[in-house]
């Protein structure tokens, strides 16, 4: 009880003496590292969804950041942020628990702070980060009587001014704007003239790529040319026209990508699919040794098949596969080492699975995890490093509901479509899609609700289902699957 008090007293304690500083940007950023270490998009490679929403989320902060720090601004309108937040105290049991095995949790909070003092705070607190060190910081810091007098201190008029003279009350307005929450048909008034701008802006760039893009296609007789990244259209012409320049100058090292994808991304090498991967940031030097080492790749890709078959064959049938969207970016020599890893002890264990007893499932693995789970789409996602007889277990208990799972799966993904399509119709949009952290229950609930909905300013525009709302520089229009 005694502990409980103290405890409670420093919090208050510290907010008295937070109270009477100021913070500058530069201490805001220095405040805000353990948050940093904690979300870095950088620390999440394994979790590429993850990965997305926190690079968004960090945009959108460090936007309303910057505003708070522009001269004579008034007010914000709250700013919902979510962010998938690392274990970073691993000593702490309480911690431990909330992470799960996965080692980070989800967090969403909503900014609506006029200061960055406050706006530091409260991220810090929503994410259950410590506190601590921000009254250690060199921030400017005055007893409170003198703190009342400071020249940077907001002049806080009588409510009759703001009647007599008609001017906004900063107050005044923050809280109508904490009581409006922002709906979907508030948020196109506001941005849609801004997003038809900026895709009007985008066309002849968006017809450059097409061009490019088919035209490269047809004359290496490629599957495919992707993007790992949501890069802007600029960007991805200029990648385009770079691999046209090496066609003209080494047609010749380009003969082996017949029937391959392309897929553009932040390292050069082969992936763990199957597709040609050119790093953004490499020369055509290292792109013209990719597509010379072709051939070796291809004798890598049928060796990991046939480990795929052998573990498949140990496991009962169950078949072993590789899902783009739902597992990081590995190389085709990464993926065969996990897989060589996961087979060899596979085979000293000898699991006792009956032939072909579970034929029609499906598993993926992972380096990142220590126990099995089954995904909503019916795959096991099991850890390289599970214990062998704990997976016999956990399949043998698992398996119904993952058959069920993955007929629920294909019922699913065929509402999706039919949702999109009806809805690309209804509102004549010129495209709809989602980002991968985007789930399909989710994207059909989405999908569902807005066919309820009469909404013209989508008309012709490009609408992507997120986690918040944005107005991509190509004139996207971003809106989050749960919209208002």
């Amino acid at each position: 009880f005694f502990y409980f008090i103290r405890s409670c007293l420093d919090k208050i304690l510290l907010q008295c003496v937070l109270q009477a500083r100021t913070l500058s940007g530069a201490d805001a950023i220095n405040a805000l590292r353990p948050f940093y270490f904690a979300v870095h998009p950088d620390f999440f490679g394994q979790h590429p969804k993850e990965r997305e929403v926190n690079e968004n989320s960090l945009k959108r902060l460090n936007g309303y950041l910057e505003n708070l720090q522009k001269p004579g601004f008034r007010s914000l309108k709250p700013t919902q942020l979510t962010f998938y937040v690392r274990e970073t105290e691993p000593n702490s049991s309480n911690v431990q628990e909330s992470f799960s095995a996965s080692g980070f949790r989800a967090v969403s909070f909503t900014l609506h702070t006029r200061d960055l003092l406050s706006t530091v705070l409260d991220i810090l607190n929503s994410c259950s980060l410590s506190t601590e060190h921000i009254q250690n910081l060199n921030v400017n810091s005055q007893p409170h009587k003198e703190a009342k007098s400071t020249v940077n201190r907001p002049i806080k008029w009588d409510k009759t001014y703001y009647s007599f003279t008609g001017f906004k009350d900063p107050e005044e307005e923050l809280e109508q704007a904490q009581r409006v929450e922002t709906t979907l048909i508030s948020w196109l008034d506001d941005n849609g003239a801004s997003a038809v701008k900026k895709l009007k802006k985008s066309l002849p760039l968006r017809k450059e790529l097409e061009r490019l893009k088919s035209e490269l296609s047809h004359e290496l007789q490629l599957s495919d040319i992707r993007w790992q990244r949501s890069w802007g259209i600029a960007h991805r012409c200029s990648q385009l026209h770079s691999l046209a320049r090496l066609v003209q100058q080494r047609p010749e090292v380009l003969k082996n990508v017949k029937g391959c994808t392309v897929v553009f991304t932040d390292r050069s090498g082969m992936s763990a699919a199957g597709h040609v991967m050119l790093g953004t940031m490499d020369v055509h030097h290292h792109w013209t040794k990719i597509f010379e080492r072709l051939p070796n790749y291809y004798k890598l890709q049928k060796r990991l098949l046939f480990l795929e078959d052998r573990i498949s064959e140990l496991l009962g049938g169950i078949q072993v596969i590789y899902i783009e969207e739902l597992q990081p970016l590995l190389t085709l020599e990464e993926y065969y080492e996990t897989l060589n890893s996961f087979y060899n002890k596979l085979r000293d264990s000898r699991l006792p699975f009956h032939p072909r007893s579970l034929r029609g499932l499906q598993m993926i693995l992972e380096s990142d995890r220590y126990a099995p789970s089954l995904h909503e789409f019916g795959h096991f996602m099991i850890p390289t490093v599970c214990d062998p007889a704990a997976l016999q277990w956990f399949i043998f208990a698992k398996a119904q509901e993952a058959r069920e799972n993955l007929k629920r799966k294909e019922e699913m993904m065929i509402t999706e479509k039919e949702l999109i399509d009806t809805s690309t119709e209804k509102f004549s949009l010129d495209r709809l899609y989602k980002e991968p952290s985007v789930s399909s229950a989710q994207m059909i609930d989405c999908c569902k609700r807005l066919l309820e909905e009469s909404l013209p300013y989508l008309q012709g525009m490009h609408l992507c289902i997120s986690h918040f709302y944005s107005v991509l520089q190509d004139g996207d229009l971003c809106i989050p699957w749960n919209w208002k």
